[in-house]
Parts: C-alpha cells; structure tokens; sequence
C-alpha cells in the first residue's frame, strides 16, 4: 500500500507567479500536484491549500490555526508537507515544534528561492526532500531545503538569495540527500514519550531586544507599560548586558519584579550564551533574567510566546526554560 502524503500549501515563493506588483502567491495546490508527482511517484499526494500569502503575511494566529489543521489531519496521513514562503518559515517550524510536540508523524516544512514554474527553481528538489521525509516515518517538525532536512526548531534563514538559503543552528542535520539518497541520521532525532494532542495557546505580548551601545534601557520600562509580559534580549558575546552608564541590569531587575519574563541569549548565530562566565551576566542572572542557551533566535521567540500562552505563573515559566521539550536547545550546566 502507498504511503498517504498530504501537501498544505501556504502560499510563498514556490507558488509565486510574477504581477504588476512584483512577484506574488498565485498558484494553487492543484496546479502544482502533477510536477510534485514526478518527485513522489512511489507515494499518493493529496493537496489542501490553507491559505495563499507571502510568509511575511503568516501570523501567530496562523501557526495555531495550521498546527490545529496538521493535528486533525494527522490522523489520516502518513506525513504531512507544508509548502511555505522561506521570510518566516524557521519562525512557524519553531512554534509548530511546540504547539506539536509528541506528533506522532514527519511533518515536514519546505519552500523555495525561486517559482516552482520557473525552469531552473530549487522548487522540486526541496519538495522532493520535503515529501520523502514526510514518508520516512520519522515523528517531529523538520525543515527541508537544499537536499538537508533540519529540526525545526533549529532551523535558520541565513543567506537572501542563494539556494543553500538555511541552516541547522548548533544541531547536526537531521537528514541529507546524496547519490546514496536520502540518508536519515537517526540519532539526531529527538525522542519525546508523551500524549500528542495540539498545544496551541500563545501570547503575542513579547518583544524582541536586540542590544547596541548605548542603548536607552528605559525601552524596558515602556514595553512594561505598553503591556509586554516577555521580552528576549540577544546580548554581546556571551549574552552580556551593560550595567555602568547605561544600566540594563537595574532596568531588567525592576520590570522582572513587576512581573515581566527576560529572555536573555546571545546575537551571536552559533555556539550559544553563557552568563555564568562574565560579571555582566553574571549579574543579569543574579536579576532573574532566564536563558536562551544555544537556541535560535526564532525558537526563543517563539517558545517565549508559547510558554506565556501556558502559564501565567513564573515558576512555571522558570520551569519551561529549564527544559529541552522539542530539541530546541542544550541546557548548559551551571
């Protein structure tokens, strides 16, 4: 018996068609199902568009309601293939990681630099990836794109316009396809035991700090007052803040005392923070900021937003980041 795949089509650049207004989303499914077949001819595809919209258009609103969709239709497929624009792409495989933890089958997000109808397109051969991984009966959330396939909560856009456009961040690749074919490396996956059913409450009340010289930490304070409960600041190096002439600790000890959440990583792409190691943060620690470790940007925004929408108790907070729940990061020892 074949293998039931079934593609949602988001909409992005893989089914772009060129307008008055630059390119944008055009096609549907349906017009892409006879090409995607010729990458899949041992496997039955079926199509279901969920919306049609460059991925800077997709909103935390649309990760509940397609993390709702991928777990309904879970149940009748044996994997599942989001095409998707490649802007926000490692942003929803994040926080479908978490709204889907303990699915029990691949589901598998994809997309392309170029146009599907375009000659020369890395469209179909990173559908090609993103089906025969959503056929491998493998569980979890991936990224596919460029012959590898990636966790998605690890998963990064790092180059505009290249093909080779994202990157496993600090996580070996899950999967690569090469004259051998697709060759899963089974021990990167992440083995989660737990009942699977959707967790799709979020809070959108987060923001994200990037810091630079000089930076006025009063920002903090007026995020408070504009009702942020969590803010993720990316830090210098090992995830240092300032606490001389521009005070960021004593800014970041008070709203944490008001209630607000401090993530706190480095702008650093790889190998992750540690404020254990210098004064200044060592002493961001000592305000009660968390850490984001080695997480990406994308999964600490998004896990943020999805812990927020769990609990309201900070020790529960606490408790979330002290934890690895979809292999969105390593826990540094202290």
């Amino acid at each position: 018996m074949k293998k039931r795949i079934l593609i949602i089509n988001t909409g992005g650049t893989l089914s772009s068609v060129n307008s008055e207004k630059g390119f944008m989303p055009g096609m549907k499914s349906r017009d892409m199902l006879e090409e995607l077949r010729m990458v899949s001819r041992n496997l039955e595809l079926e199509t279901e568009d969920f919306c049609s919209v460059d991925s800077a258009n997709i909103f935390p609103e649309d990760w509940a309601s397609l993390a709702e969709l991928i777990a309904k239709r879970s149940r009748e497929y044996h994997g599942i293939t989001v095409i998707h624009g490649t802007d926000t792409m490692a942003y929803t495989a994040s926080m479908l990681a978490f709204m889907l933890q303990n699915i029990s089958i691949p589901v598998v997000v994809t997309g392309s630099q170029l146009s599907i109808a375009d000659p020369v397109a890395d469209a179909m051969e990173n559908c090609r990836c993103g089906i025969h991984m959503a056929a491998s009966g493998c569980p979890g959330v991936f990224v596919a794109f460029n012959r590898k396939v990636m966790l998605g909560c690890r998963a990064s856009k790092v180059r505009t316009m290249s093909f080779d456009a994202f990157e496993s961040i600090n996580y070996p690749y899950i999967g690569e396809i090469s004259s051998l074919g697709l060759h899963i490396k089974k021990e990167n996956l992440v083995v989660k035991r737990g009942i699977f059913r959707p967790q799709t409450a979020y809070s959108n009340k987060v923001f994200l700090l990037k810091l630079y010289p000089g930076m006025d930490p009063s920002i903090l304070e007026y995020l408070q007052e504009k009702g942020c409960r969590g803010v993720y600041i990316e830090g210098f190096g090992l995830g240092g803040m300032p606490f001389l002439k521009n005070d960021f600790i004593s800014a970041i000890k008070n709203v944490i005392e008001k209630g607000m959440v401090v993530l706190a990583g480095s702008q650093c792409r790889y190998e992750g923070s540690n404020l254990s190691v210098y004064e200044t943060g060592r002493r961001a620690l000592e305000s009660g900021v968390l850490q984001a470790y080695d997480m990406t940007a994308e999964a600490a925004m998004t896990k943020l937003m999805w812990v927020l929408g769990q609990t309201e108790d900070i020790r529960e907070v606490r408790e979330y980041f002290s934890v690895d729940i979809a292999g969105e990061v390593m826990i540094s020892a202290e």
